[in-house]
């Protein structure tokens, strides 16, 4: 699936940022591992990974963290396994603001546990550049 323009790609989405690792274990072990602890969200295993927290404002950040939230975001560009068939494999995805990221590989959403393979990054971004990625 196509996504955007080269300059996404290159800046907010391409290789600058943090980088961080996520889950080396195989998609199998990973998924058994996740289902232990998540016992009733659907799962989603992703690679090629960015976090991307917003840039906001002290009051912004208050709100976010009051409805329950984190001002971040995943953006995957490779859906490895889907549990709620949203997304086929090699399907890409941003997902809804994250409520917490735990352990280095899973970034949690209201409704989704996002498994992160692989390498990937963190980087700050603005609100806009975030929710132009669609």
């Amino acid at each position: 699936m196509q996504l955007m323009e080269r300059g996404l790609e290159d800046g907010l989405l391409g290789e600058n940022g943090v980088p961080l690792t996520g889950s080396e274990l195989s998609l199998e072990d990973v998924l058994a591992a996740t289902r232990q602890r998540f016992k009733w969200f659907p799962i989603c295993v992703v690679e090629e990974w960015v976090i991307l927290d917003a840039i906001v404002t002290e009051e912004e950040r208050a709100k976010v963290t009051a409805a329950g939230c984190q001002p971040m975001f995943l953006f995957a560009h490779t859906v490895l396994h889907d549990e709620a068939r949203r997304f086929e494999p090699g399907d890409w995805v941003r997902s809804s603001m994250g409520t917490r990221f735990e352990e280095g590989y899973l970034f949690i959403t209201r409704n989704t546990a996002y498994v992160l393979k692989g390498p990937g990054h963190r980087k700050s971004s603005s609100i806009q550049a975030i929710f132009s990625i669609f």
